[in-house]
């Protein structure tokens, strides 16, 4: 690891209380919301707002596909291909794939050093809908492989990027990315501000329903195209992608295979893959459990998912309940070390098994959650357990123009802070940020800037597929 700025180690030294050894003194003695936004305030000398801002010219030792040649160690070596097709797609897809090249990048600028637990990978299609326990349909951060504390300013890093490169390859000016960017800022200064004022269990239970996204939401466009993607959410239940997804053979239900992104395990595998799903079932609370062992598993198959994924173990499976169409659809998702871990004091001790660790920060994150989230181990190998089907949805960002842009950015940074406050540090991420737009002027220089890099680091890519250095399959 680079070493870091003297103002992001001054702010780790003043915010050690965020460690979980340091929990026991918060019992002894009750920190103030007062003192802590004071706490934030102060950091200010530190870590002045601008400074957050900045994008140094990269040294010549940095290599962004030397750091993604390395990432496919351990991965399905013939699949290593279709991620690098989907990276080389497009600038937006590489920053997809990359959060280990930012996370790298971002750990060595200036930060306040207030690290509750983040997503890790916070870029603009990482927001979408799915189903509460109660089959409401809200919209949240949904894609947690990276989660683990971090540095609250590397989460709003990643997403601004995101926006500004998102935004140019939709077409939109320079000043529309820059004003997208900004009210995704404002949003987050809003709702941290917000949220720290209320009670830390209020704070448990915001949330955002699809019914009460118009609050959020101006925009005609972003309105038509939230509306679509309701429609096809509500559509993705297990059931009704049955016909989709399997067929009748000798009398029983089978996944259909698409090679190569959906194929049958060998038998032994798949065995391993059974063992692991009934371990599984003791991660989960006990009425789920009873629910869940009232299913019988009848099929399973390695299933390629995402961007940054692609290459990692991911099964789906194909539970049976007491009639034919009523069926469950299980993905098990190879679980690695976050990115974010060889940053951040403590490393990752807190979780030996990683995939515990995205279940329980995706708890933490998101204010409802599937309940069938659970981990378990297979062949060795750690993962985390959710439902394959459970409606969910995105925006479609190649659908929206420069002002729906604008708006769904708003949206997202909205649902960011409502993470970041769930955990910790609000009062002090808000006695930093203050009421003026010093911190959004500072995202907005920062995102384009990034937005660039990214584009020379996808040009690297592009080159390295064409000297030979990396392999690549297109269009799958």
């Amino acid at each position: 690891m680079d070493e870091a700025p003297a103002a992001r180690r001054q702010g780790h030294a003043v915010l050690a209380s965020t460690d979980r050894a340091d929990y026991a003194s918060l019992r002894r003695r009750a920190v103030s919301r007062t003192e802590r936004y004071r706490t934030g305030r102060a950091l200010r000398d530190a870590v002045p707002r601008s400074a957050l801002g900045d994008w140094p010219s990269p040294s010549g030792d940095r290599d962004p596909i030397a750091r993604i040649i390395a990432s496919h160690e351990g991965r399905v070596e013939r699949l290593v291909p279709v991620r690098v097709g989907r990276m080389a797609a497009s600038p937006h897809g590489f920053l997809r794939g990359s959060a280990v090249v930012m996370a790298h990048d971002v750990a060595a600028l200036p930060a306040t050093g207030i690290t509750p637990v983040v997503c890790g990978d916070s870029h603009l299609g990482n927001f979408g809908f799915y189903a509460s326990p109660e089959r409401d349909l809200v919209i949240d951060l949904n894609d947690f492989d990276e989660a683990h504390p971090g540095a609250w300013e590397w989460d709003l890093r990643r997403l601004v990027a995101s926006i500004w490169v998102a935004g140019r390859q939709n077409g939109s000016t320079e000043d529309a990315c820059a004003d997208a960017v900004l009210a995704c800022s404002a949003a987050y200064r809003a709702e941290i501000a917000y949220l720290a004022d209320q009670p830390l269990l209020a704070r448990s239970f915001e949330r955002l329903d699809v019914d009460r996204i118009g609050e959020h939401s101006t925009d005609a466009a972003l309105a038509a195209e939230i509306e679509r993607a309701v429609r096809r959410a509500r559509k993705g239940t297990s059931d009704r992608v049955l016909p989709r997804f399997t067929t009748e053979r000798e009398g029983r239900r089978r996944i259909v295979e698409e090679p190569p992104l959906l194929t049958r395990l060998p038998e032994p595998e798949a065995a391993l893959v059974a063992e692991g799903l009934d371990a599984y079932l003791h991660t989960l609370a006990p009425h789920w459990q009873r629910v869940l062992g009232g299913y019988t598993l009848v099929d399973v198959a390695h299933k390629v998912v995402g961007v940054g994924s692609v290459g990692l173990r991911a099964y789906v499976a194909l539970l049976e309940g007491s009639s034919p169409d009523d069926v469950v659809f299980l993905q098990l998702k190879q679980a690695r070390r976050s990115v974010l871990a060889p940053y951040v004091h403590g490393d990752n001790a807190w979780h030996t098994h990683q995939g515990q660790r995205v279940v329980e920060y995706q708890q933490a994150l998101q204010t409802v959650s599937d309940p069938l989230l659970g981990w378990t181990t297979v062949d060795g190998r750690q993962y985390y357990v959710r439902q394959f089907r459970n409606m969910k949805g995105t925006v479609a960002l190649d659908a929206i123009d420069a002002a729906a842009l604008a708006d769904y950015a708003g949206i997202v940074g909205h649902l960011l802070a409502k993470g970041h406050a769930r955990t910790s540090g609000a009062s002090m991420i808000s006695g930093y940020a203050g009421r003026s737009d010093r911190l959004d002027q500072a995202m907005g220089r920062f995102a384009r800037a990034y937005a660039d890099q990214t584009e020379a680091d996808h040009a690297a890519l592009v080159r390295a597929v064409q000297t030979g250095r990396l392999p690549i399959e297109r269009g799958v």
